[in-house]
This record gives C-alpha cells, structure tokens and sequence, in this order.
C-alpha cells in the first residue's frame, strides 16, 4: 500500500505516483580508451537534459577496474554485472533501460551492446554486430564498397605486416592520411606528406591500435551528417562543414577549438540532399538503430565515405547537438525518442 496516512498533502501523492511510473535509466559513460574523457561530458550532457517528469536518471561510470554509479556527491556504488543492478542498504536499483554514451570500446564496439542482449536490458543504439562493424573502420569500408558507395583509396597494414612504404605510396600516394582502425575521435591520426613522414606517423597511429588504414588524400569539403530515429522513422539533421586551422580534422580541431563547424553547411540544396539521403541509406542498409553521423569529404560532385559514428559525441562541444540545435528539436525530445525506441524494441522481439 502507498504511505499515506488521513491528511496527507495532495501533492505528496501525487510526486509519489509520479516516481513510480517514471523509468529508472543508467547513463552510461567512460569507457576503457582516451575518449573516455568525452564520454564523460557526453553522458552528463544526457544526464541533465533527461526529462525528470519521465525519467530517474543515473551516471553509471564504466571502466576497465570498475563499474560504478555515481551520485550526486560523487560517492560509487558498485554495479551487479550478473543483472546491471546497484545494490544498497536500503533498496536495489534495478532499471528499465540504459542510454549508452560510451565513445571507443566497450561501449561502440558491439561489447556492451551484446552483454545487454544477454540479461534482456533495452540499451539505446544499434546492436553488437552492426556496433563491431562500423567500429571496425576496414570492415566497414569495405562493406561501402561492396554496396557502390564512393570510398577513398585505402591501404590496410597491420603491426605484424613487413612494412614495404613504396606498395604503400605506389597505391595511395602523397599526402595521405593514417589513422587507427579501431579508434575514434582522430586520436592516433596524422597528415603525412612526405615519405619520410610515414614511419613516424605510424608509430603514432600503432599507440592506438594494431591495425592502421592509410588512406590516399581527397581534396574537397569535409561534412558530417547526423541521423536520429523520429517517430516511426528517420530524420536526416542540418549537415555540418567542418573547417579545421590544422592539416585535418583531428583532436584538437574536434575539441580544443581550432576548427570551425558551419551548421547548416555552406553546400546547394541539391548536394545536401543528396548527402542526407546517402546518410540515411548507410543507416538503412547497416540495419542501425538510434544515432548515427557519417563523415563525407566532398570531391566535386561526388561525396566520398570516410566513416561512421554510432555513438557520436554529445558534449557541449560535439556536432550531434549542433545539428540538433538546427533541426528544431530539443536534447530532451531526442533522448525520450532514443530510449522509446530502444525499449519498443525490446518488446517488439520477445
């Protein structure tokens, strides 16, 4: 039975009824690479934009030594792996859902996602084999390839491979851009042009991971294109041009502020369209749920494929939100869409 006694304030009851509807939520944030310090930002930009009339939120930190939730004064309670639930003293935290916000491994490399498949918790996003895919930045242009969209000329070389730098530049030539397999937030990457720049730039991109794509020099307009389920289908965002002060767009372009991000891109109606709808297309055809952001460099009148991002960042400084901003929806509306859909999903397969 409730806790109320005769006299109790109307209000009370009604907070009371009102916390027990609402959906308890994990915020996941962290993860077990360099970007883990994004992911921090992203996942408090979740954590605060969460409608409180719909939802509980809780920041739950993961990383390689622990799983935790963290509360409002910074104190950890550590998290149940066997069921994803936080016991305390006086309750155990149990929840209906988890927004995952986790950049690099384990939260974009299908890791999670297939450990939330196990135990049967909705988890936000697409599932652990399209997650393993488009993380894996060969596979995945590879897979571009073979289903006719334009990609840049690509060498893969792993760290045991003999390095042989003339097959290298014989098939992508200078300048060209190296840069980790499986990283993200251009960590690892460099702008080589010169031959003497190659071993060095490397050496960089093998501190990342052990397989590096080297892949030949596109000359044009680099764009990211967001895509986000809204209703029953999807929505393509306001496409952002991004101008980096550097050689390309790494790091520090990304996040330090030496860059300049133009939403809406500065491109005629008819490129912008057509690069929605091949953003669209990549989500479709990848079987992707939740959010997705391609990147494009725009040679001509052809937009070649670079990546995709399944979890992309949503920090203050981050493109996503931008695009959002442009689209004419809230940060809020965007969650709620995200985690109705990962929970629809959940009961639409049982």
């Amino acid at each position: 039975m409730a806790p109320f006694g005769k006299g109790t304030d109307k209000k009370d009851i009604f907070a009371f009824i009102q916390k027990a509807v609402m959906k308890k939520i994990g915020v996941l944030m962290g993860g077990y690479s360099a970007e883990s310090v994004i992911s921090l930002q992203s996942g408090q930009t979740v954590f605060e934009h969460l409608s409180r009339k719909e939802f509980e939120p809780y920041r739950i930190h993961i990383f390689k030594d622990r799983w935790v939730l963290v509360d409002d004064k910074n104190r950890e309670y550590s998290v149940n792996r066997h069921d994803f639930s936080i016991p305390l003293e006086e309750q155990t935290i149990r929840f209906d859902a988890v927004f995952n916000t986790i950049h690099g491994s384990p939260g974009e490399d299908g890791r999670l996602q297939a450990y939330f498949d196990l135990i049967g918790l909705p988890c936000t996003g697409c599932d652990f084999y399209a997650s393993a895919l488009t993380f894996n930045k060969k596979h995945c242009l590879q897979w571009a390839s073979a289903v006719g969209i334009p990609t840049a000329l690509a060498y893969f070389l792993h760290r045991s491979q003999v390095l042989n730098v003339q097959e290298i530049l014989k098939k992508v030539g200078l300048p060209c851009f190296l840069k980790p397999n499986c990283s993200g937030s251009s960590l690892g990457g460099s702008k080589v042009s010169k031959e003497t720049q190659l071993k060095s730039a490397l050496e960089k991109a093998f501190k990342q991971d052990d397989e590096v794509i080297i892949e030949g020099f596109l000359e044009g307009t680099e764009v990211t294109a967001g895509i986000i389920p809204y209703g029953k289908s999807l929505k393509a965002l306001p496409i952002t041009e991004l101008v980096s002060e550097n050689d390309f767009f790494d790091y520090d372009a990304k996040y330090s502020g030496q860059s300049k991000e133009i939403t809406p891109a500065r491109l005629s109606k008819k490129m912008t369209l057509k690069i929605q709808e091949m953003a669209k297309r990549i989500h479709y055809l990848l079987k992707l749920r939740g959010l997705s952001r391609s990147e494009f460099i725009i040679v001509g009148e052809t937009p070649y494929f670079l990546e995709i991002n399944t979890t992309p960042g949503l920090a203050p400084a981050s493109m996503m939100p931008q695009q959002v901003k442009a689209g004419g929806i809230s940060l809020s509306e965007l969650f709620r869409e995200l985690l109705n859909e990962a929970v629809e999903r959940k009961y639409s397969t049982l």
